[in-house]
């Protein structure tokens, strides 16, 4: 890992009863899903469309033979869209045994968070990102917003 990496993650190193969060990058925030629940990380790939899908979904792409639902989270969380030919990341994550595509901007480094290191979510929150927040998690230079991959594909799904 780079100093500057480490120096923007807090250089952390998993201990037992820690949780180890994949971190990315929507916009101009850093997020963090729990290591167990992804899959793969994944630089752009082909998405096929899918006609009448909610905005969200940008499509499907395939996996070595596994069709994967790609979800924006850009749209999903009411950001600005991307500008055309911006890069894309995909973080592919495993619900209910379906696989799952959350196109993000950037990925950064895992990261192990302490029981005391996650916070409950400010309640000035923007309410859209506070029912799929987890906690957050105060860094050196910024906040890591811990989110639920379930809540994220549960309202993407039009059912939370």
């Amino acid at each position: 890992m780079s100093a500057t990496r480490q120096a923007a993650t807090g250089g952390n190193r998993a201990t037992a009863g820690d949780v180890e969060y994949v971190t990315f990058r929507v916009g101009e925030q850093w997020l963090g899903i729990p290591v167990v629940m992804v899959q793969e990380v994944l630089t752009a790939e082909r998405i096929a469309p899918v006609p009448l899908a909610p905005a969200e979904v940008t499509g499907f792409l395939n996996l070595r033979g596994q069709i994967v639902s790609a979800i924006d989270l850009r749209i999903r969380l009411n950001l600005p869209r991307r500008a055309s030919g911006e890069r894309i990341m995909n973080v592919v994550v495993r619900d209910r045994d379906e696989l799952f595509s959350f196109l993000v901007d950037e990925v950064g480094d895992v990261q192990a968070v302490g029981a005391d290191g996650l916070e409950r979510p400010p309640q000035t929150l923007d309410p859209r990102w506070r029912q799929v927040c987890n906690g957050v998690v105060r860094r050196k230079s910024d906040l890591l917003v811990a989110v639920s991959a379930e809540k994220l594909l549960l309202v993407a799904e039009g059912t939370a």
